[in-house]
This record gives C-alpha cells, structure tokens and sequence, in this order.
C-alpha cells in the first residue's frame, strides 16, 4: 500500500472563521483566483469534489468553471487550522498531527527588523554585516538592494509577515555553500527566539532588471517539538518519503528517502515514478510553485496556469493507484492572488481523499489539519497519533 498525501501549497478555499484576526477577511484563493482567469478548467479535481467543498462552507464562494460533482470519485471536505499562523510551517506540522499554540515569533516589519544582538552575532560569526533588515517582498529587495550586495559582499537579509529571517546573496559573490553556513548559522541564533525558518535565497544577475532568483533556495527549519506523522510511521516499519522542500520544513526528521526539488514539474515527474515502485510507502508531497511563483507575486494567471497544469498530473496520476492505494490532496493555508499585500492568508484548505473503488462521502469541516496524519495512522494500521479523528473511522 501506498499512500501519497499531496499539499497544494497555498490553495486555500475560503476565509477561516478567525481570518479577520489576520487581516484576510475576504480571501478565498482558489475561488478568486477562478474569477480573476473568467474560470478554471480542473476536470480531474472537479470530478474527484473540490468543487462541492465550497457548498459546506458558510458563505463559500463557488469556483467559477468547477461545480460540485453529482457523484464525485473522492471524499470531499474542508480542514480548519487550529494552530496559530498561518505559515508553511505551522500548516505542514499541524497537518502532520502538532498543535503550536504558541505562535512563533514574527519579526517587526520596520527596520530594523532584526534585534540588534541579533545582527552583531550574525555579523561577527560570518564576517559580514547585513543590509536590508526589514519586511520586504523576496523579489523587490534584490532589486534594491542586489548591486550594493555585490559591491559591499554583506548579506541582504529581510523578513515577511511569516515567522522568517531570509537571507539572499548572489552565487557569484557567495557561493551557495557559504550562504548555507551562513543560515545554518542564523538558525542557531534564531531558535531561542522560536524563528519558524531561516530561508536561503540565492540570486543570480548583472544587475536591477535582470537579477533572478535561482532555485537553489534551502529553509532550515526549528525542530519539531514532538513527533510527527513521519517520525511515528517510521517507528512503525513504514518507509517514508518526502518530495519537494518537505525534508527542510520538518528538518530532516522522521524521512527515509528525501527526493528535495523545488519546482512543481519536478515533484510530479518523482510521484510518477514512485507510484510504480512496488514497496509500500507513505509519499509526502509539497507542490510549492502556487505560493512561491504566484501567490505572493499575486499573479493570478500564472497560478491558474499552474492549477491547470497540474490538474493535467493528477488526471495521469490516478489511473496508477492500485486497489489498496490513497491519495490524499489539501494544503497548508491560502495565498490569495487577489488579495492586499503579498503575505499567506488564513483560510480553510481543501481536503480530498481517494482510494480506487471504495464508497466515497461528504467529510464536512474538520477542526484541526492534524485529522490528516490520524487518518495516514489509521490506513497503516498503527497505533493513534494524540490528536486528530480518522477519516476512516
């Protein structure tokens, strides 16, 4: 048996009951992002009920193009975050059975954002100072800063409404070995502050204009505080496996076999692969280009494209489970291309759950993400994670 749990990463589906809390009163991502396009063409996942999900939502907004299904082939349902935030983080650890209720620490946006011990500690172990220290889109602070980065060689280093030190240097100036000593350096500093991320943003370009970020970003995560689906499957015989930035997000932990790529097309090529493997396995999947390409640049074509594209994997992807397999799609929170600023919003997520041949029914509204990694015990036939009620039970 093989179970493959899919994370949309950012398809959230209408604004959670505590939104206005985060100032997303209003987002509904995959919903907005339908209009903005004049509708969405998602055969594979409106037959499976992501487009019934929006009629068990008080005030759900109905994804113009994909309609409920009369009969849908998967279980269909909408999971509630109950952890706070409403980051990459929190999303995934909740999902895979943690509960953080305490926050984790959200830097000021205004410089400076970083405390001042902070910094000189940073400085002093690297042997290079920082610009930036602020709140800033990813792609914008290179522009502005990325030649004074190549003259000076100090690192560029910003935050976002995430719990998240972000460090970008271009690889000509640093190598990508150094900038990753240099995070792992920053993560050390971060974890009595409880930091989520330090994130490795590297760069390439001759200057403003065509400075280009390279997919050789790495996030080095703070450690779980207690065990996860993946560390509790594993002490049970399961192999299991992570595709995408997956083995950054839970640091390592818990993973046999880490396939680390950070585009969608890569990822998908991987499941491919994997579903003809012939050993069982639990496949954890992040599929990150919603939220790093097209969420936070708030470029809705591009995100409907890349839902199309991979509404065109699933469709492949299905016919190759085998009678005992599951596939399990959601996500870890919304980034609405539609919204105000170019931050994650807090939202329901969609959550489809299918296995070949088997009774499918309507889920409702589950509170908690951690239902996921209950639900992936239960399929194992292992003993319960501490939270969560089983889809199947």
């Amino acid at each position: 048996m093989k179970v493959f749990l899919i994370v949309l990463d950012s398809v959230g589906i209408g604004a959670a009951p505590d939104a206005a809390a985060y100032g997303d009163a209003g987002a509904a991502t995959l919903p907005h992002c339908a209009e903005a396009v004049g509708g969405l063409h998602l055969p594979a996942l409106q037959a499976m009920g992501i487009g019934n999900v929006p009629g068990i939502l008080s005030g759900g907004h109905t994804i113009r193009g994909v309609p409920a299904a009369p009969h849908p082939t998967a279980s269909w349902g909408a999971l509630q975050e109950l952890s706070q935030g409403k980051d990459t983080t929190t999303g995934h650890w909740e999902m895979a059975g943690l509960l953080i209720q305490e926050g984790f620490h959200i830097f000021p946006p205004a410089p400076p954002s970083f405390p001042g011990e902070l910094v000189a500690a940073f400085a002093r172990r690297t042997g290079r100072d920082i610009i930036g220290n602020k709140a800033a889109s990813g792609t914008a602070i290179i522009e502005e800063l990325g030649t004074e980065h190549m003259e000076t060689g100090k690192w560029i280093a910003y935050t976002s409404a995430d719990s998240v030190l972000q460090i970008a240097a271009h690889e000509d100036v640093i190598p990508l070995e150094q900038l990753y000593a240099g995070c792992r350096i920053a993560r050390e500093l971060c974890d009595p502050l409880r930091v989520g991320r330090v994130i490795a943003r590297p760069f390439v370009g001759s200057g403003p204009g065509n400075f280009t970020r390279t997919q050789n970003r790495r996030d080095f995560s703070l450690l779980p505080p207690e065990p996860t689906i993946l560390d509790h499957l594993q002490k049970h015989g399961v192999k299991t496996v992570t595709v995408g930035k997956l083995d950054d997000i839970f640091a390592g932990k818990g993973i046999d076999r880490a396939e680390h790529v950070e585009n969608n097309a890569a990822a998908q090529r991987i499941v491919l692969d994997i579903v003809e493997e012939p050993e069982s396995q639990f496949v954890f999947v992040n599929l990150i280009d919603f939220d790093t390409l097209y969420g936070h640049r708030r470029d809705a074509a591009g995100y409907a494209a890349a839902l199309e594209h991979t509404d065109l994997f699933l469709a492949d992807l299905l016919p190759l489970l085998n009678d005992d397999d599951c596939l399990m799609i959601t996500a870890d929170h919304g980034n609405d291309p539609t919204f105000k600023g170019t931050d994650h919003t807090r939202e329901f997520v969609p959550f489809l759950v299918y296995r070949p041949g088997q009774r499918v029914h309507e889920l409702g509204i589950r509170q908690g993400f951690y239902d996921v990694a209950q639900s992936v015990a239960d399929l194992f036939g292992t003993a319960p994670m501490p939270r969560g009620v089983s889809v199947f039970g």
